[in-house]
């Protein structure tokens, strides 16, 4: 891997000074900090957990792909002080004399989800090529929560529901992908209901701006016992310190509503942040981490997001498991992995296809 400046947070030592040695010392005080950490400088504090309010209601069901499956759509509902909340989650299930393992798929702009043609099998939610291996293909898009737009004073998705109207928004208020993220869980809540789903075998994949969120999802989130991250870049599992392509300055001014306030204050100052991206992918820990770049990805920095993972893989060791037997970037084509974590370094540009998940499903298999 290519030489760069990079002076970056020590995964276990906390602001104090002390040092984990053990995985009570992780558990107990360095997991919760960098949490906060992320909190206080990232994504945003969420006023709400799972809403009293929730419901689901499931809106339609019909055999599809021959009569080996099922087509569900779920509607998540639920209500706060500023009004009401929708997430539609589409559904296809293998029928089988077992409950199965699921994908969840957060669906990004452009994204169609709830339009799927079965025949013509989507590169990015391929859902026959999911049902044929044995999984649920479980999906929502994350526009339900919040558009994927600056509005002021955030009124729209999900912030208007649980934000207060009176109110100005701190420095430190979730943005859109703490939203979104929020959505992942609500779907995870509707499948630990559904009697086909094997809820203690569910995986969360995001993409490009859902791949961000989904890290986020899956840190907060212990429930998901697979978390894969696909080109997720900047602000996702790529080392921000020296990153190559897409930088905070542009993620900042370009979308100003996916991060908190606080974020922005390290524009072009990344070497002074308190955290950096393997301490997010460390927060997956012991749970299995799959992350996958694309060869000519030069805005996400494949290098970094590489790296990235290398650098957390220091915390499934303290766990007990083998580290990942590669410290230069992979093959194109050539995915590794060790018993918890996986990489592949796809050939081609900024994207999701069969390709990617299919290395998805083959770790799965392995591992879930």
């Amino acid at each position: 891997m290519g030489e760069r400046k990079r002076s970056l947070p020590e995964l276990f030592e906390s602001s104090n000074g002390r040092r984990v040695k053990t995985v009570e010392d992780w558990r107990i005080f360095r997991r919760p900090e960098i949490i906060e950490l992320y909190r206080e400088y990232v994504y945003g504090r969420e006023p709400v957990g799972r809403p009293d309010s929730l419901r689901f209601n499931v809106v339609m069901e019909t055999p599809v792909m021959q009569g080996t499956a099922v087509h569900k759509q779920v509607d998540i509902n639920f209500t706060g002080r500023g009004g009401e909340g929708r997430i539609r989650v589409q559904l296809y299930i293998p029928i089988t004399e077992s409950r199965v393992p699921a994908f969840i798929y957060a669906a990004i702009k452009g994204q169609r989800v709830s339009e799927v043609v079965l025949e013509e099998c989507s590169a990015y939610w391929p859902v026959e090529d999911i049902v044929s291996r044995g999984y649920a293909a479980v999906s929502y898009h994350v526009e339900d929560l919040d558009p994927d737009f600056f509005d002021e004073g955030y009124r729209n998705g999900v912030h208007g529901v649980f934000d207060s109207p009176s109110e100005s928004r701190s420095p430190d208020a979730w943005g859109a992908m703490s939203a979104w993220a929020w959505g992942a869980s609500r779907v995870m809540d509707y499948l630990e209901t559904d009697y086909r789903i094997d809820s203690e075998r569910v995986a969360i994949v995001g993409y490009s701006r859902s791949g961000k969120a989904c890290l986020w999802a899956g840190a907060l989130d212990e429930r998901f016992a697979l978390v894969v991250s696909n080109d997720s870049g900047c602000s996702g599992a790529a080392i921000s310190r020296g990153k190559a392509g897409e930088r905070l300055i542009n993620i900042n001014r370009g979308n100003p509503h996916w991060f908190n306030d606080n974020y922005k204050k390290f524009n072009e100052r990344e070497d002074e942040l308190p955290i950096d991206q393997h301490l997010l992918l460390s927060l997956v820990a012991p749970r299995h981490l799959y992350v996958a770049s694309a060869s000519e990805d030069n805005w996400a920095d494949p290098e970094s997001e590489f790296l990235g993972l290398l650098l957390a893989q220091p915390i499934y060791t303290l766990y007990g498991f083998n580290a990942l037997d590669a410290h230069q970037m992979p093959l194109v084509n050539s995915p590794v992995c060790s018993e918890r974590v996986g990489y592949h370094l796809r050939e081609g540009k900024h994207d999701i296809t069969r390709y990617d998940w299919k290395c998805f499903m083959d770790f799965a298999d392995r591992k879930l």
